[in-house]
């Protein structure tokens, strides 16, 4: 079958030594410190078949370009990855995916009915394959598993035909059928893995919010707005989306928000505070992936704002160092929290609880496309930001 596969050269930077979870010349957990030259390709590679009695044997109906996948294929001026996460090479790219079950092994649980799947089940996947009996796992961690794997990351992706994934990390679609149709039951389904990264940044680890409380998210890709779209159901006074784009500014206000800005343009500090009567937010999500650059605004709002207890969520990857001025988060009692992963916490069947009572989060799908048209957009992706979400569609 066809699949679209990253190939890159192992070649650690000048200085940088292995961790201990990092396999020479294969796996290492701060990919843009080893993997160069970063290429994709459409080539040919064997089906998969399962292998053990918990896993899933399924026939991809759709997959979205994540901005991961467009930062592995993305280099920096000396040829490295910009991409600072868990990767192996060669993989097949793909994690935002759904289709229909194919095959399933004799204890490939499906807990939509607490019996063996069947043909013909539609599902979406967890991208995080945590093993459930490390220390984090059993802690109720998952996110943070000591022998985690990631499907399009480190082991074979949904940009193909067929995938295979375990089935602890399916989550049936069924309860989308009603109001999903067609191909867009599958876009929807492509759409439940990053806007569950979005709720376990804002809800999980962000604490969440209480009705009535303003939010501030900073970058209008498809983390931050999803984020748009769940803060507002649960209860945000002003959702307020920081976003250069237009467009994105745009599919926000679809989307839920009350005010969009474009910081290129407006003062992000000002235009935040005339909006929420000079108290600030709650939460402030960075979803940029350009932290030294949006911090400082970030802090000023914090300092300036009457309202305490901020919660700054980082959600965006970037392999950057934040300037943070401690003083600031003292004195207005604020926090800053790391956000990764989606699994656990309930996130992924909330979501799809969310998606099936009026959350159509497929507004973020700018375009559909091919198998063999993905490696294009994933290159286009990187300049173009009047796309949103491009997502292939199978027969």
């Amino acid at each position: 079958m066809k699949a679209v596969r990253l190939h890159a050269k192992w070649d650690p930077r000048p200085g940088f030594k292995l961790g201990p979870k990092d396999v020479e010349g294969k796996v290492c957990w701060l990919g843009s410190k080893v993997w160069r030259y970063p290429q994709v390709v459409v080539e040919d590679v064997p089906e998969p078949k399962i292998k053990k009695p918990t896993e899933v044997l399924i026939q991809v109906k759709a997959c979205g370009i994540c901005g991961s996948d467009v930062h592995m294929a993305q280099a920096d001026q000396d040829g490295y990855m910009l991409y600072p996460g868990l990767t192996g090479f060669p993989a097949t790219l793909g994690h935002e995916f759904s289709g229909i079950v194919v095959d399933a092994g004799p204890e490939a649980i499906n807990r939509r009915t607490n019996k063996r799947f069947e043909p013909g089940e539609p599902v979406t996947s967890e991208e995080m394959f945590w093993c459930g009996h490390c220390r984090p796992c059993a802690d109720g961690y998952p996110n943070h598993c000591e022998n985690l794997h990631e499907i399009g990351f480190d082991i074979d992706g949904a940009f193909a035909k067929y995938v295979i994934s375990d089935a602890k990390y399916l989550w049936s679609l069924k309860e989308l059928e009603k109001d999903y149709q067609g191909d867009k039951l599958f876009l929807a389904g492509s759409l439940v893995e990053p806007t569950s990264v979005a709720y376990n940044a804002v809800i999980e680890r962000g604490g969440g919010i209480r009705p009535g409380d303003n939010v501030v998210i900073l970058g209008g890709g498809p983390i931050g707005l999803a984020a748009v779209a769940v803060l507002k159901r649960a209860g945000g006074a002003k959702v307020i989306l920081s976003e250069p784009s237009e467009t994105r500014r745009k599919l926000a206000l679809q989307l839920g928000a009350d005010v969009v800005l474009d910081p290129t343009k407006e003062n992000f500090v000002e235009a935040v505070l005339d909006s929420t009567n000079g108290m600030g937010a709650k939460i402030y999500l960075e979803a940029t992936g350009l932290p030294q650059i949006v911090w400082k605004d970030i802090e000023e709002t914090i300092w300036r704002a009457r309202g305490v207890n901020a919660t700054v969520v980082i959600v965006a990857r970037a392999d950057a160092k934040i300037p943070v001025t401690g003083e600031v988060f003292q004195v207005r009692r604020a926090q800053i929290v790391g956000s990764q992963g989606h699994s656990g916490h309930g996130n992924f069947p909330r979501v799809i609880s969310l998606m099936a009572t009026g959350m159509d989060m497929t507004k973020l799908i700018s375009k559909t496309v091919k198998l063999e048209e993905i490696p294009e957009y994933i290159k286009k992706l990187q300049t173009d930001k009047e796309l949103v979400k491009v997502t292939m569609l199978n027969p």
